[in-house]
C-alpha cells in the first residue's frame, strides 16, 4: 500500500463555465445606498384594459402602452423610461426600461396589474453556476457581490490572456494590498488578470498557457461574463466563472503533464507574498505523510496567514486510498456530474437506441444505416478493440461505424484513427471501471461515448447478426437529469490514507463535461471552431469550490479558512435532483469515502448557522498527535518544536466538520469533543439527530445547544461504542445533524472495522 501511496500523479485537467439565470421577485424591496436607486432596469408590465372604451381611445397597442410611462422624468440624474417591446400574443403587456421611481408612478396607472425586473434565462452553457443555484442579481451572488475585490490565486499550466474571459470590463483595481507582477513579454494584465508569473521548469519563460489546463481552471473559478459561449454550437450561453468578478492571479508551473514541485512550492511561496485570498491548485500526488509533501506544506502556510487552499482529490478513482492532497488544512475536491447532456444516440439496425455523448454534433450526419464494424473481433491483435492507429491498419473500416473500447489512447485519438482509416463514424464503449461516466468531448468525427453495460449490448447486438448496422442521432443539449450529481468514476476516493482520523475527500462538485475557456481555438472536420472546451476531472471541480471559498470570502471576511470549509462542508446536499441518494458510476448510493460531506451548495453555504473553527494551534497538536517527531512536525512551523510540551490530540479530537472512526476487535468506547460557533441568528436553539452506523452506537451529550448570540462558542461529546454484534460489513456510514427552526448543520460519519 505505502509504495502504492508514493506513485506520484498529475491529474487530469479539466474546467467548467458555469451559466446563470436572472431571477427576481414581483416589486422586491430596494435595500440599495439612495444613490443607486435610480438606476434603471428592463421590467416585464402585466396589465389589463380598464373598459373597452378605454381601448378604443388608442389606435394600437404601442400607444397604450406608452400611456403606463411617464412622460419626462423630474430628475435629470436619471434615464428616461423607454419601450422596448409590446407583447402582442404571449400576454398584455410590455418590455420597458424604469427606474424604481417611474416604477412607482405605473402603478397608479388604471389597468396595470404587476412588473418585476426581466430574468436573464439560462442558455446552458456554463451550464454549472445554474446547477450549483448561482444566479444573477439575486441570491448568494448578488450578496457576496460576485466575489468582488477577492484575489484568486491559481497555480497551474499557466493562461491565455487574451481570452474574453479575462477581459476585465466592470472589474474594479486590484486591492492595495496587491504586491503581485505580471511576467509576459508585453502588457497582458489587466483589472481581471492582476497578476502572471512562470517558474523555471514551467515552460518558455513566459507565463503563456500551451497545454489549455491553466485557462480552463482560472475561468472555471472566476471568468469574466462571455455572451455566446459553446463548443461547436453545443451548450450555447453565457459562460461565467464562479466568482465572476474577483481577480485572478496565474503561476505557472506546469509544462505539458509533468510540474515540478519545487516550482509548485515557490509558486505557493510567491502567492502568499502578493497577497491571494484563495488559492487553487488542480494538481497533487498520492503521499504517505504530509511532512513530505510539498503542497500540504505550502498549503499549511498559506492556511495560517488566512488564505483558502482548495486542490483537486485526483483522478485515480473509483479505487479506495487514492485521494490526493488529504491534509486537514486543504479543501479535498471530487467530481460529479451535472444535468446537462450533449446528446447523441446510437441507433443499431434491431431499433435498439443507446443514449451516449459527444460535443461534436454534425448536422448533416445521415440518419441511414450504416455497416457497423467491431476492430475488437480480430482475436490476433489485442490492441485492435482499442482502434489504435497500428490496429486499423489491417481492418476494413473504410465508410463505417467502428465500435472502439475506451484504453491504451485518448478518447479523441481513436476518433482521428478511425477517420485516417476512412470510418465514418466512432461509437466509443466505456471502461468497466468508468461505468456511466460518459464524456462529451470535441471529436474530429461523429462519436457517441457510450456506458460499458450499453457497449456490452451493442457487442452482443454485432454477434447476433450477419450484418450489423448502425447511425447515430445527434440531439444537442438536454438540460434535465434527476439523477444528478452522481459522483465520476475517475474522482478518486478515500479512505484518507496518511490520516485515517480525517474523511477525505471533503466535498463533491461539478467536473464532468465542463465548458470553460480554452488556449487555442478547436477546430474539427466541418470548418467550425470554438474557443471554449469542454474536459472532464477534479481539476475542474477543484476550481468551482475555489470559487466558491471567494464568493464566501467575500460575504463573509472575517471567517477563517477552517469556517469557510466548515460552512461549504456542513451545509452539502446529500441527495440528487430526484431527491434520492446521490449515486456513483455504477448507479449505486456512493459511499462517503466518494462524497465527503456532500456536493456543494454555495447558498446554504453563506449561511451555515454554526461553523467548526480551526485555530492553527490546534494543527500543531494534531500533528503531534499523528506521532511525528520533533523535526518533521518543525517543518511546518519553520521553527524548532517540543511534541513533548504540547498537549498532543488524537485525529478524531481535531475541531473538523466531519468524523473518521476505525474500530478494531479489541475497541473500547471513542469520545471526541467539537466546538461549535453560532454564525446565524443570536437567539436559537439547535437539537441532535443522529444516523448511527450500523455496529455502532452514537451518543452526543448535551442533545441541545441554546444559544444567546452571534459569534458564541459551545461545546459537545458524541461517544461511539462498538456493538457486540460486528456488521458483516467493513465500512458503514451515518451522520449527527444539529437542527434549528432555520438551520441543517449536518456532519458524515464514516466507521472502517478491522478484524484485528
Amino acid at each position: 500500500m505505502a509504495k502504492f501511496r508514493s506513485i506520484i500523479t498529475i491529474f487530469g485537467l479539466v474546467f467548467l463555465f458555469s451559466s446563470f439565470t436572472t431571477n427576481a421577485n414581483e416589486h422586491p424591496v430596494d435595500e440599495r445606498p439612495e444613490e443607486e436607486q435610480n438606476i434603471s432596469q428592463v421590467y416585464i408590465v402585466h396589465c389589463e384594459f380598464p373598459d373597452r372604451e378605454g381601448a378604443r381611445r388608442y389606435q394600437d397597442l404601442d400607444s397604450w402602452y406608452l400611456s403606463f410611462l411617464p412622460a419626462t422624468t423630474s430628475d435629470g440624474s436619471r434615464e428616461a423610461p423607454r419601450l422596448i417591446y409590446s407583447y402582442r400574443n404571449v400576454l398584455t403587456g410590455f418590455a420597458a426600461k424604469l427606474s424604481p421611481d417611474d416604477l412607482k408612478e405605473m402603478e397608479k396607472r388604471e389597468g396595470f396589474i404587476s412588473a418585476r425586473p426581466e430574468r436573464q434565462l439560462d442558455l446552458y452553457t456554463t451550464h454549472s453556476l445554474n446547477f450549483l443555484g448561482l444566479h444573477q442579481n439575486m441570491g448568494f451572488w448578488n450578496d457576496s457581490n460576485y466575489g468582488k475585490g477577492v484575489i484568486i490565486g491559481v497555480i497551474d499550466t499557466g493562461i491565455f490572456p487574451d481570452h474574453p474571459s479575462f477581459s476585465d470590463d466592470g472589474m474594479p483595481p486590484p486591492p492595495a494590498k496587491w504586491k503581485g507582477k505580471c511576467e509576459f513579454n508585453v502588457t497582458k494584465c489587466n483589472n481581471k488578470l492582476i497578476g502572471a508569473r512562470y517558474f523555471q521548469s514551467s515552460g518558455n519563460g513566459s507565463p503563456w498557457d500551451e497545454n489549455g489546463h491553466g485557462t480552463h481552471t482560472a475561468s472555471t473559478a472566476a471568468g469574466n461574463f462571455v455572451p455566446g459561449a459553446n463548443i461547436f454550437g453545443n451548450a450555447n450561453g453565457t459562460a461565467a466563472g464562479v466568482a465572476p468578478l474577483a481577480h485572478v492571479a496565474i503561476y505557472k508551473v506546469c509544462s505539458g503533464i509533468t510540474c515540478s514541485e519545487s516550482d509548485t512550492l515557490a509558486a505557493m511561496d510567491m502567492a502568499i507574498e502578493d497577497g491571494v485570498d484563495v488559492l487553487s491548485l488542480s494538481l497533487g500526488r498520492l503521499t504517505n505523510n504530509f511532512y513530505s509533501d510539498n503542497i500540504a506544506l505550502g498549503a499549511f502556510s498559506a492556511t495560517g496567514k488566512g488564505i483558502f487552499v482548495s486542490c483537486a482529490a485526483g483522478n485515480s478513482g473509483p479505487s479506495s486510498f487514492s485521494t490526493a492532497n488529504e491534509a486537514p488544512w486543504i479543501l479535498t475536491v471530487g467530481a460529479s456530474t451535472i444535468d446537462r447532456k450533449i446528446k447523441a444516440t446510437a441507433v443499431l439496425g434491431n431499433n435498439e437506441e443507446f443514449d451516449g455523448e459527444s460535443a461534436f454534433q454534425p448536422s448533416d450526419f445521415p440518419p441511414t444505416l450504416l455497416p457497423l464494424a467491431y476492430p475488437g473481433s480480430n482475436a490476433s491483435d489485442s490492441d485492435a478493440k482499442y482502434c489504435t492507429p497500428a490496429s486499423l491498419n489491417n481492418t476494413n473500416v473504410m465508410g463505417k461505424i467502428v465500435l472502439c473500447e475506451v484504453g491504451i489512447t485518448t478518447r479523441v485519438d481513436k476518433g482521428k484513427a478511425v477517420k485516417a482509416a476512412g470510418g465514418a463514424a466512432m461509437i466509443l464503449m466505456n471502461a468497466e471501471i468508468l461505468a456511466n461516466t460518459t464524456f462529451a468531448e470535441a471529436h474530429v468525427l461523429p462519436v457517441t461515448h457510450v456506458s460499458y453495460a450499453d457497449g456490452l449490448k451493442i457487442k452482443e447486438y454485432i454477434n447476433s447478426t450477419l450484418i450489423p448496422t448502425a447511425t447515430i442521432v445527434f440531439k444537442g443539449t438536454i438540460i434535465g437529469d434527476d439523477r444528478t450529481p452522481v459522483v465520476a468514476g475517475f474522482s478518486s476516493r478515500g479512505p484518507n490514507f496518511a490520516s485515517p482520523g480525517i474523511l477525505k475527500p471533503d466535498i463533491i462538485g461539478p467536473g464532468v463535461n465542463i465548458l470553460a475557456a480554452w488556449h487555442v481555438s478547436l477546430e474539427n472536420n466541418t470548418n467550425t471552431n470554438s474557443n471554449f472546451n469542454m474536459i472532464s476531472g477534479t481539476s475542474m471541480s477543484c476550481p468551482h469550490l475555489s470559487g466558491v471559498a471567494a464568493l464566501l470570502k467575500g460575504s463573509h471576511p472575517d471567517w477563517s479558512p477552517a469556517a469557510i470549509k466548515s460552512a461549504i462542508m456542513t451545509t452539502a446536499d446529500v441527495l440528487n435532483l430526484g431527491l434520492s441518494s446521490i449515486e456513483d458510476q455504477t448507479y449505486l448510493p456512493a459511499s462517503v469515502f466518494a462524497t465527503g460531506a456532500g456536493h456543494v451548495n454555495p447558498s446554504k453555504a453563506n449561511d451555515p448557522g454554526l461553523i467548526y473553527d480551526i485555530e492553527p494551534a490546534d494543527y500543531v497538536a494534531y500533528l503531534c498527535g499523528l506521532n511525528y517527531t520533533d523535526r518533521q512536525v518543525g517543518i511546518f512551523l519553520q521553527r524548532k518544536v517540543k511534541c513533548s510540551e504540547i498537549t498532543s490530540i488524537l485525529e478524531g479530537q481535531l475541531n473538523y466538520p466531519s468524523f473518521s472512526i476505525q474500530v478494531r476487535s479489541n475497541s473500547t468506547a471513542q469520545t471526541y469533543s467539537r466546538n461549535v460557533t453560532n454564525v446565524g441568528q443570536a437567539n436559537s436553539t439547535y437539537n441532535i439527530e443522529i444516523d448511527s452506523p450500523p455496529g455502532v452506537d452514537v451518543k452526543v451529550e448535551p442533545t441541545t445547544l441554546v444559544f444567546s448570540e452571534v459569534n458564541q462558542k459551545l461545546s459537545y461529546q458524541v461517544t461511539f461504542t462498538p456493538l457486540a454484534t460486528r456488521p458483516s460489513t467493513s465500512f458503514n456510514q451515518g451522520s449527527l445533524t444539529w437542527i434549528s427552526e432555520k438551520h441543517i448543520v449536518r456532519s458524515p460519519i464514516a466507521v472502517r472495522f478491522f478484524l484485528f
